[in-house]
């Protein structure tokens, strides 16, 4: 089975002439428009509500998606974010697609949903679609600290595609689940990032983000997570599910690189600092804070905390219900297509590390239960791929510092590793140990008060705040003292 499209196949043109930009046809089906246009001004609402917070009149340089190609799919001008264009956007149709996994393998793509797998579509469709709105809400006050006009812009492009990715899942959800589907588009609003009421569905998205370093690192671990999610969706036999995963992933791309090169520009200011005052040690945090940088120490305790919270969005490592998804051909695995064996994992088993009488070993375990396990290690090589371009950044300078992921078994919640003490290095403590010690290793409640005393906004055009360098390259090749966004 291939995911990518089809040069041959003739784009969808995307209609922005009526109030829904769409190309899924939307007018031709009036329950389901009549359904979309009650659900656009209680999005309006939640937005307003929960979205970028002081900044709704203001004119930013947005990217808009003109068609779903992604050689050449975005538009680029000044836009109020409520203004932004959102709606409903499918990758192109591949002809004759067939399931490319599970027990329905080689059958025809479906078109509508089946009847028996209702129930568990619906329940991934809930869960992506929650992520989606979680993230702008954790992000909506960052604009009142932000580091340039350039990181601003950024932030609200992110925003306004995790609402585009809202609607997305809306889109499903209305489309196929009749009035159950009605019901959770509009559940999707209600729920809040840290409601103690009504809170979202996963951890990791009731977190707060209080500082620009906890931006970027959750564009990079969390939407990297998003990515791999996406990855996994976009193999579904359920034909629209997939095509609209596949159009997302366009997007997501963009915010991951958010965060690594936010974090890269976070190092490379730090050790130009260090280097123009003649500080050599890297440890030497009370030094290194006097320069008004952000020592490389509590980056990696930020990059420990991230990676571990963003490990637990991927569940039990051993999952009934993940087996369940991908033997109903609802869910594949990472790039599905690329992976050789039968893609049915009969008798297939996959080594996995386990906590088993309080020891860290590996294990076989039957193929079908352990997929997001394999999601996980997945997940893990990519990140890696991105610590390394970090350290590159280092390894330009005389200082004796990398940044390390830390253990997978560490500060876990939920999996296999979630009663169990274990260190970034990977050694078990008792609890009371490891509570003694995690100050070492997690950002202190001191790390966060140094981390907002330097979240001061810097909005004159072309400047950048003293923590964080500038980037190689504007936005679209515009220059470096663009207006990226025009406050009033």
């Amino acid at each position: 089975m291939t995911e990518q499209s089809d040069d041959t196949t003739p784009t969808i043109e995307i209609n922005y002439a009526d109030g829904i930009p769409n190309n899924v046809d939307l007018y031709a089906d009036r329950r389901l428009q009549r359904a979309m246009e009650k659900w656009h001004p209680k999005f309006l609402d939640w937005w307003n509500a929960s979205g970028p917070d002081g900044f709704q009149t203001a004119d930013v340089y947005l990217r808009t998606a003109v068609g779903v190609d992604p050689k050449g799919w975005a538009v680029f001008d000044h836009v109020k974010m409520p203004d932004y264009r959102w709606g409903i956007l499918l990758a192109n149709k591949i002809e004759d697609r067939k399931i490319g996994f599970g027990r329905h393998k080689g059958e025809p793509a479906w078109q509508e949903v089946p009847g028996e797998y209702r129930s568990l579509l619906k329940r991934l469709l809930i869960i992506q679609g929650d992520t989606e709105p979680a993230s702008v809400e954790q992000q909506r006050y960052l604009g009142k600290t932000c580091p340039s006009l350039y990181d601003l812009r950024n932030l609200f492009q992110v925003n306004v595609e995790e609402g585009r990715h809202l609607w997305a899942m809306a889109y499903l959800l209305q489309k196929y689940f009749g009035r159950d589907g009605r019901e959770e588009a509009e559940a999707l609003l209600e729920r809040r990032s840290g409601s103690a009421d009504k809170p979202r569905l996963l951890g990791a998205f009731n977190e707060k983000t209080p500082d620009w370093l906890s931006f970027f690192m959750f564009t990079f671990f969390t939407d990297r997570d998003g990515k791999m999610q996406l990855e996994s969706l976009a193999q579904s036999g359920f034909d629209p599910l997939s095509r609209t995963c596949r159009f997302m992933l366009t997007e997501e791309a963009h915010h991951m690189y958010v965060g690594e090169s936010g974090v890269a520009r976070t190092m490379q200011r730090t050790t130009q600092a260090m280097t123009e005052a003649g500080v050599t040690d890297p440890y030497d945090i009370e030094a290194v804070r006097k320069l008004g940088v952000i020592d490389l120490p509590t980056l990696q305790k930020k990059v420990n905390f991230h990676f571990s919270v963003t490990l637990d969005l991927f569940g039990s490592e051993i999952s009934t219900n993940a087996g369940n998804a991908f033997s109903a051909g609802i869910k594949g695995r990472f790039r599905e297509d690329s992976i050789e064996d039968d893609h049915q994992l009969l008798n297939d088993t996959y080594s996995l590390l386990r906590c088993i009488n309080k020891r860290l070993v590996m294990v076989d375990e039957p193929a079908v239960n352990a997929i997001n396990a394999r999601l996980l290690d997945d997940y893990i090589s990519n990140v890696e791929s991105g610590l390394k371009r970090w350290n590159r950044v280092l390894e330009k300078t005389d200082f004796d510092f990398t940044i390390d992921l830390p253990h997978r078994a560490f500060n876990r919640r939920i999996g296999e590793f979630s009663n169990v003490s274990v260190t970034p290095d990977g050694e078990i403590l008792t609890t009371q140990k490891w509570q003694q010690q995690q100050a070492d290793w997690l950002p202190s409640e001191e790390d966060e008060r140094y981390l907002q005393s330097l979240m001061k906004p810097v909005v004159e055009r072309g400047a950048y705040a003293n923590w964080i360098a500038p980037p190689k390259s504007g936005i679209n090749k515009k220059p470096g003292d663009f207006e990226y966004v025009a406050l009033h």
